[in-house]
């Protein structure tokens, strides 16, 4: 079972992100602060939840926890100062939503910038691990992929309901037959025969 990253009370916030890899869509980062003495035995990393019970567990999350924001990131500002920074800038707005403000920021992965004075610590795999990280992956998951549906109705021929705007074979076989939209990261290689970057 996941577990909270301090044993006392702590108002400690985990924050993670969605979307990093994908060639079109936002990235989106939540941030979600959970009372002491949480427990949840379906909560777990996003990745490893079917979209179900991801559905099930955002309002759970919403209504029990201490606070939570979320933030998207759009295609224009990552191609502006990169994916990375992207990330990172997502989850400083989530952090800034929230109602409460942590005394300590654990983060999802291996890079992050100092968010005001507040101590934080990097934690590879920790939506695996913490049930703060865990909440927060199921927030940006859900809110990003409820974006992408959105913007399947307006280009529904990228399937974005479907692939939510990752590199499949199918998205980036429309790609090549109807051209980029607005929506797509035009510093990503959008094609495999394109220059360019995938991060």
């Amino acid at each position: 079972m996941l577990k909270l990253y301090h044993e006392l009370p702590l108002n400690e916030a985990g924050t993670d992100e969605a979307g990093r890899g994908c060639l079109a869509g936002p990235v989106t980062a939540a941030a979600v602060i959970l009372p002491k003495g949480f427990t949840n035995n379906v909560l777990n990393d996003s990745k490893l939840l079917s979209h179900r019970k991801r559905d099930l567990l955002r309002p759970i999350i919403e209504s029990e926890c201490t606070a939570y924001g979320v933030a998207h990131i759009f295609p224009e500002k990552i191609d502006e100062i990169n994916i990375l920074n992207a990330s990172i800038l997502a989850m400083h707005k989530a952090i800034e939503q929230l109602k409460t403000t942590p005394k300590f920021i654990i983060v999802d992965g291996n890079r992050f910038k100092p968010f005001k004075d507040i101590p934080h610590e990097c934690i590879i795999k920790g939506d695996g691990k913490y049930m703060n990280i865990a909440a927060a992956s199921v927030l940006a998951k859900t809110y990003r992929d409820a974006y992408m549906d959105v913007l399947h109705e307006e280009y529904p021929m990228y399937n974005w309901k479907k692939n939510k705007g990752y590199p499949t074979k199918e998205h980036r076989e429309a790609i090549r037959k109807y051209g980029i939209t607005k929506y797509h990261r035009m510093s990503f290689r959008l094609l495999p025969n394109q220059l360019g970057k995938d991060f």
